[in-house]
């Protein structure tokens, strides 16, 4: 079973891939469809999500974001077809700590993105921060940590794209935002951007396949 806005999301990632890699990725719709609408177990559908990218490597850099659009949906639609508390049981905790190290940050966004939908208020960085992660509390200071960089420059909300450029780039080559801060800190600047914005955000990406698929994820999840 896939969520209609992971379907939107992902098509769009690959659109926006191809647009700016040599490597056409929509070729992999059909591919990736397949194993987001599969009804197998979800470790099962990791297996051949991981298949789809061991075989097409021109696209490895989208792998872990997939992983977590792939995990949205299990959240989204998979889990409607199993035990109500199917997410506070042993084998769900089992899962979890069999893909400790997959995914990234786009995760919570997504979530978060969810969550304004059910709430119907419109993303904001501050409004992400504080009352989503919980980044002032002291039981989430892994939050706070990993949200640093983003803490100390909010002020990028008003800036153009380039600043944001630059401060990405500066970030340290461990930090867990480093792939992600360049898109995310767009995307809050400007939720539904224009061709014209979109151009010039790419104009100044990092990595534009990567930033601009990322940029196009959270702008169709809404």
């Amino acid at each position: 079973m896939i969520d209609p806005k992971i379907g939107t999301a992902f098509e769009a990632a690959l659109a926006a891939f191809s647009k700016y890699n040599s490597f056409d990725a929509t070729l992999l719709t059909n591919d990736f469809a397949a194993v987001f609408a599969s009804d197998e177990d979800f470790l099962t559908k990791v297996d051949a999500l991981d298949e789809v990218f061991d075989n097409n490597l021109a696209v490895e850099s989208l792998r872990e974001v997939f992983f977590d659009l792939l995990m949205i949906n299990f959240f989204s639609a998979d889990v409607k077809k199993l035990e109500e508390d199917y997410l506070d049981t042993e084998e769900w905790e089992d899962i979890e700590e069999q893909t400790l190290d997959r995914g990234t940050e786009l995760l919570n966004l997504l979530l978060y993105l969810n969550e304004c939908e059910d709430e119907d208020i419109e993303p904001e960085l501050e409004d992400y921060l504080k009352e989503f992660l919980l980044v002032d509390e002291d039981e989430f200071q892994d939050e706070y940590r990993i949200y640093e960089p983003v803490i100390a420059n909010q002020i990028l909300i008003e800036s153009p794209v380039a600043e944001i450029n630059k401060v990405a780039q500066s970030l340290p080559e461990d930090s867990e935002l480093k792939e992600l801060f360049y898109p995310m800190i767009c995307f809050f600047q400007n939720i539904d951007p224009t061709d014209e914005a979109k151009d010039n955000i790419a104009a100044h990406a990092i990595n534009k396949d990567f930033d601009m698929a990322v940029l196009d994820i959270l702008v169709n999840f809404q």
